[in-house]
């Protein structure tokens, strides 16, 4: 796909921005800094699937946005809706949910590390072998794309990795923090973190992060590192009607 943004439908206005931009940091990255990956319908864009699950809607949803939101991903799709907390409509169903933190850099003790290497497309592989077996959170094949990826081997297996992910203008997500169970123990996932983050520090941008509110290991560690908590958050996803009549109704205007 080109890496050019792809408007599907240009006729409405644009999202009024939110009061931060970590308040709806996926909206942000899109008309911003990843406005290349951009997949646009109205007021509302996602990335490519093989990039990211997510989806990003404007602050304040209207009848409108959730047609195109149906437009975009298509009838009984499963979108996922980075910190949305408002009403669905009338038969979308919420197919996961989940509450989570949000922290940002607040003096992290950041350091390159001398034996995290650099992970690109020939990497995929083993960075997706990795995820299956740790589960930190949404990685797709394109996912490597999104900016630096950091990973440490061990006689030849990746053994842990940690990159970035959402990229709101003057701030960057660390994502995909996953240690093989074999190496944990070892501190490998706080060096990454550290490169990471001294990467992002080194373009002038600041840290930021997103974990589950229950997972109460990893607040301590991001804490223990310099990260504090800025606000609570949702992880979402919901199911689009599987409708003949939505495709009819969500067309009108193109």
């Amino acid at each position: 796909m080109s890496r050019t943004s792809r408007t599907i439908r240009t006729n409405r206005t644009s999202a009024v921005p939110a009061s931060h931009v970590l308040d709806n940091p996926a909206l942000a990255a899109l008309t911003g800094p990843h406005a290349h990956f951009a997949e646009r319908r109205g007021r509302v864009l996602r990335y490519p699937v093989d990039v990211s699950p997510w989806l990003a809607l404007p602050d304040e949803p209207d009848a409108g946005d959730w047609a195109d939101v149906a437009a975009l991903a298509g009838p009984g799709a499963e979108v996922e809706l980075p910190g949305f907390r408002g009403t669905l409509p009338d038969g979308w169903d919420v197919t996961f949910s989940l509450d989570g933190v949000q922290l940002v850099d607040d003096n992290v003790d950041t350091a390159p590390d001398p034996e995290a290497v650099r992970l690109g497309p020939a990497d995929v592989p083993d960075m997706l072998d990795l995820v299956a077996r740790t589960r930190p959170g949404p990685f797709l094949p394109r996912t490597v794309e999104l900016g630096t990826y950091l990973g440490i081997r061990r006689g030849g297996a990746l053994v842990a990795m940690a990159g970035e992910r959402m990229h709101p203008p003057g701030w960057t997500e660390i994502s995909a923090v996953c240690t093989d169970p074999d190496f944990r123990g070892e501190g490998l996932a706080t060096r990454l973190i550290r490169a990471v983050a001294h990467g992002i520090r080194e373009r002038g941008e600041t840290p930021f992060l997103h974990t589950g509110a229950g997972n109460t290991g990893a607040i301590r560690l991001y804490e223990s590192l310099g990260f504090r908590l800025r606000r609570t958050t949702t992880f979402r996803a919901v199911r689009v009607p599987a409708s003949e009549g939505l495709e009819e109704r969500v067309t009108v205007g193109r």
